[in-house]
């Protein structure tokens, strides 16, 4: 067993933040964030001795408990950017040219790519990696898609908890696959074994418990091409036991629809199934018969879903199972566009990924910019300009509510976890323009509105002065 570091234990004091604070307060409905959208112009977050939020609301009322608490200044706060849907093992392979489409990126670029974690320096180099990047861009939580092999996933996981972020992970699950992947095959019973390890050696490893856990692990194939029915049903089996202990499940749906060839067609011919949701359903024999257990729930995220029939996000809405949307990737791959307003009416709910490496963007608030972009050009009636309290919500709190994890973070609400960011627009230029001299509407409500558009689509990397996990700073890994 590897050995399993831990974040600083520096104690804590209690602490005022004072910015413009913006965040989703409460549990609201994906089709009613707008009325839930806090904007605090001189806001303060009091963050106490243990790492949660003990207050929030404007500077001016601040409690005179904390009169003498020492301030940290910052132009803006913001609640930590959930990433629903990234891989690790491709941190190197943005902007790798494959061709094509997915199938033909897949051969030339990913499976290549991803045979160089077995190497155990390569893989502890990458996780350090893919550690700086994530706090770089502000992603406090992350539903990572992981490398077939365990040297690779013990190094992600030791350098998130030395870090202090959160993840969900596990290793990516592949039986079958053209040759391009063959490093990455293993035999049925061996890829069971693995990941039963893998949550037996790193699930909720922090704490012990899945609901205060910075470190889950989650049962996860690569997609459905790249299993067979054996191995969906003892993924389901192992699931079942797992789910109690608040395991995970993570996959791809639907994602390309290239007429004749493309990978919903290749998932129909291969099982012979109604729908591409049914392999991951229990329902992958010829027909759509019941051959096992389901991998849906709760704590169920599906990558993509471009392409759904009204019956599988039926059946996503009924199990609780989220979307994790990534327009970015999309654009990449020509994937089509996930139809937003068809996709929230049904009741899933939707997070945003980034889908490193397919996508290139490693800040979801650049990719709820494309969100924006792509759903404005819907065609007819599908066509809508995004709020952007919904663009902050699909941010933060949904992507916490897909990982099950509400309770804990995704907003700034008394009593939960402090994971949040620092943002100081000095620190980009062009950020500084846009929010100092931009043209704001007269009336107020809708002038801030408009900041926050420009916050989310103007923010870079650079402007992110701090990252805060529970109270403390993230600490990115040496090179």
């Amino acid at each position: 067993m590897s050995m399993k570091p831990t974040s600083p234990s520096v104690a804590l004091v209690t602490r005022v933040y004072r910015a413009h604070v913006f965040h989703i307060a409460g549990a609201p409905a994906q089709d009613d964030v707008a009325s839930h959208l806090v904007s605090l112009p001189d806001g303060a977050l009091v963050v106490d001795a243990d790492g949660r939020v003990a207050w929030v609301g404007p500077y001016a009322s601040l409690p005179e408990d904390y009169a003498t608490t020492p301030v940290t200044r910052a132009d803006y706060l913001l609640p930590g950017f959930v990433d629903g849907h990234i891989h690790y093992p491709q941190s190197y392979a943005t902007a790798a040219h494959g061709g094509g489409q997915l199938l033909e990126w897949l051969d030339h670029c990913i499976f290549p790519t991803e045979g160089q974690f077995a190497d155990p320096e390569f893989a502890h180099r990458a996780a350090r990696y893919f550690t700086r990047r994530r706090i770089a861009a502000g992603t406090t939580a992350a539903m990572v898609f992981g490398s077939a092999f365990p040297v690779a996933q013990d190094a992600l996981y030791e350098e998130t908890l030395k870090a202090g972020l959160r993840i969900v992970s596990g290793r990516g699950v592949q039986t079958v696959g053209p040759a391009a992947a063959s490093s990455l095959l293993t035999g049925e019973k061996e890829a069971i074994d693995l990941v039963a390890d893998e949550i037996d050696r790193w699930h909720a490893v922090d704490t012990g418990d899945p609901r205060t856990a910075r470190v889950q692990v989650g049962i996860v194939p690569r997609f459905s091409l790249s299993v067979t029915r054996e191995t969906l049903a003892a993924m389901g089996e192992l699931y079942d036991e797992a789910r109690g202990k608040g395991v995970y499940f993570h996959s791809h749906l639907n994602e390309n629809n290239r007429k004749g060839d493309g990978e919903i067609a290749a998932v129909l011919g291969a099982y012979g199934t109604e729908t591409y949701l049914d392999t991951y359903d229990g329902r992958f024999l010829e027909g759509s018969k019941v051959g096992g257990r389901t991998l849906l729930g709760r704590r169920s995220t599906l990558a993509h879903a471009v392409h759904c029939q009204p019956s599988e996000l039926a059946r996503m809405a009924e199990t609780g199972t989220s979307i994790a949307h990534c327009p970015t990737s999309q654009l990449f791959l020509g994937s089509g566009t996930m139809p937003w307003r068809a996709t929230v009416a049904a009741g899933v709910n939707i997070g945003l990924g980034s889908d490193i490496g397919a996508g290139d963007e490693w800040l979801i608030s650049r990719v709820a910019g494309d969100a924006y972009k792509v759903h404005i050009s819907e065609e007819g009636d599908a066509g809508t300009a995004l709020h952007p309290a919904e663009l902050l919500f699909a941010a933060t709190l949904a992507g916490a509510r897909a990982l099950d994890m509400e309770h804990a973070f995704g907003n700034l609400d008394a009593g939960k976890d402090a994971d949040f960011l620092l943002i100081d627009k000095n620190l980009w230029e062009p950020l500084e323009g846009m929010l100092t001299t931009g043209i704001r509407s007269d009336d107020e409500d809708q002038a801030t509105l408009e900041e926050l558009f420009t916050l989310l689509v103007g923010l870079r990397q650079p402007a992110i002065a701090a990252v805060y996990v529970q109270g403390r700073e993230a600490i990115a890994p040496p090179l």
